[in-house]
């Protein structure tokens, strides 16, 4: 009777502590989401990092993106993809095309541009990660794992600047080993921003630039 009591205590002990853990990576997260919410803009510059060591695939891409609310224009690979809160806008210069496609919000595993900052809030669980210094910054670790057993994520950690409250970096681990960090190298709020930033010119690409122009039906 005992050792079912101290097993039960056990128990109780670990599901507290593991609750207690669980709210505190979800209140820092939120502390990091809220800090954003306060920005009128955000300017990024990031290093988008892939690999997967038994394919030996190793790929690492510079990228920018600016964000206002939902909206935002991502340089990328050679591409620009815009987004105006209406239709996603992609540009691939190589090519000489644009793809235009009607905004569809259920893409749930799909990290975009403008849910960077909050795409945690749902499916997933939290627990408090490792405490690191990274380039002497430190950096406070959360480890998301997805409520879907079939998600293809095996977990996501969410690097997160102790003194600023702003994401360090993102590192995806896949369900096939493949790993994808997003590292942000540049942080920049309430710039000076265009009007034209985040409206896609179509008489531009498609009457001077003579690109082909694919839009939904």
């Amino acid at each position: 009777m005992k050792k079912i009591v101290l097993l039960l205590s056990i128990t109780l002990l670990s599901i507290t502590a593991f609750s207690q853990n669980s709210n505190e990576a979800k209140a820092l997260l939120d502390e990091v989401a809220a800090k954003v919410e306060g920005y009128d803009n955000i300017y990024l510059e990031f290093n988008h990092k892939l690999d997967n060591a038994d394919a030996d695939v190793h790929q690492e891409t510079m990228g920018q993106v600016t964000l206002k609310g939902d909206l935002f224009h991502l340089n990328y690979m050679g591409t620009e993809q815009i987004f105006d809160g209406k239709k996603t806008y992609l540009i691939i210069h190589e090519d000489e095309e644009v793809i235009i496609q009607n905004f569809v919000d259920n893409e749930d595993d799909t990290l975009t541009p403008s849910k960077m900052f909050s795409f945690y809030k749902n499916g997933f669980i939290y627990e408090m990660d490792a405490l690191k210094t990274l380039k002497g910054i430190k950096i406070q670790y959360v480890k998301l794992i997805p409520i879907d057993s079939n998600s293809e994520i095996a977990s996501v950690l969410v690097g997160i600047d102790v003194k600023t409250k702003h994401i360090y970096n993102i590192i995806e681990t896949g369900e096939n080993n493949t790993v994808t960090t997003l590292e942000v190298r540049t942080f920049k709020t309430n710039q000076p921003l265009s009007e034209k930033l985040f409206i896609f010119d179509k008489a531009k690409y498609r009457d001077q630039k003579k690109y082909t122009i694919s839009e939904p039906n």
